[in-house]
């Protein structure tokens, strides 16, 4: 509570005013995530489980596990586990031997996670993690087994350019030599794709966004009138990034009681949400010169609008 205190007084006394992506995630969100994934609109989640459906064997054979080596499965950011059960299931049915980490900010996104995974692959051995990503890499590092990291969803495409960098350096600082990072990453398309992948018409992505403001409201005691601000994406193919918004449709004051403060709004003012980038081979290579990781295999789903990268880990410690 106390950090999330914390970023949303730092975001919102902001110049632009910002609200930090990953506090959409409560259970309220989470729920609506899933409805947004089933959304004709949302390309991705399909795009990547029809590589994760389709290429199961070749996503396997490019990580180089050995069936009579235990190894560590670790997702990061494992939300409902959708497309890795894919993974989770060939892999026991090929009598692997590993344990499944999954790691998630949100609580209830892990807890049901387990629930589910308890009833459909009830053999697999599964370790929930809940926390920073970083610091439960660390405390695995030291087990010294093979790990096999899963960062899915283009959920890099949330972080600029400058922080995913750092990101994949501080992660490979964290594996040993042949460990593995399959990455997924949502590649750069035409605006009329895009844009209506951030702007369905059910309303879901809306809804999605300006549930944090009902968060805020709920969690610092604040009186956001959520009905005046709507939700506005953006996005050019030059640029490569969708961005979220949203907008206040009047000039307001909204009061935050438990941080004391008040917060002052123009009609039209935007508060940037999130931001969703699309890649390619080069914006990739440049993301990973830094970190001591190399591409060793890149699958594509039918249509070409998304790609799952197996980097792997060299002999230097970064």
């Amino acid at each position: 509570m106390e950090q999330f205190k914390i970023d949303i007084d730092s975001g919102l006394s902001a110049v632009p005013k910002t609200l930090p992506s990953k506090y959409f995630y409560d259970k309220i969100g989470d729920d609506l995530f899933v409805q947004i994934m089933d959304l004709p609109e949302y390309y991705l989640t399909r795009s990547e489980l029809e590589i994760f459906t389709t290429q199961t064997q070749q996503i396997i054979d490019a990580l180089e596990v050995k069936p009579d080596t235990y190894f560590e499965l670790i997702e990061l950011g494992a939300g409902d586990g959708l497309k890795t059960k894919k993974l989770l299931e060939a892999l026991d049915k090929q009598h692997y031997k590993f344990d499944f980490f999954p790691v998630d900010i949100s609580q209830n996104a892990l807890d049901t996670l387990e629930d589910r995974l308890k009833t459909e692959l009830p053999t697999i051995s599964v370790k929930k993690k809940q926390g920073d990503y970083f610091q439960i890499l660390a405390s695995l590092k030291n087990t010294h087994h093979p790990k096999v990291v899963l960062f899915l969803g283009s959920n890099m495409g949330n972080m600029t350019d400058a922080t995913a960098t750092d990101f994949i350096y501080e992660l490979s600082k964290n594996l040993c030599e042949n460990d593995k990072l399959l990455l997924g990453v949502d590649l750069m398309k035409p605006a009329s794709i895009v844009l209506p992948a951030y702007n369905d018409s059910a309303g879901i992505t809306r809804q999605f966004n300006l549930n944090l403001l009902h968060r805020i409201n709920q969690e610092l005691d604040g009186n956001f009138l959520v009905e005046s601000f709507s939700h506005i994406p953006e996005y050019t193919e030059e640029e490569g990034i969708a961005r979220s918004f949203l907008v206040s449709n009047s000039k307001q004051t909204v009061e935050l009681k438990k941080l004391n403060k008040t917060f002052e709004f123009e009609k039209g003012e935007k508060i940037a949400t999130e931001i969703s980038r699309k890649y390619n081979d080069k914006i990739i290579q440049k993301i990973i010169q830094g970190a001591d990781f190399s591409i060793t295999q890149k699958l594509t789903d039918s249509k070409e609008y998304f790609v799952n990268y197996i980097l792997t880990r060299g002999k230097n410690e970064g």
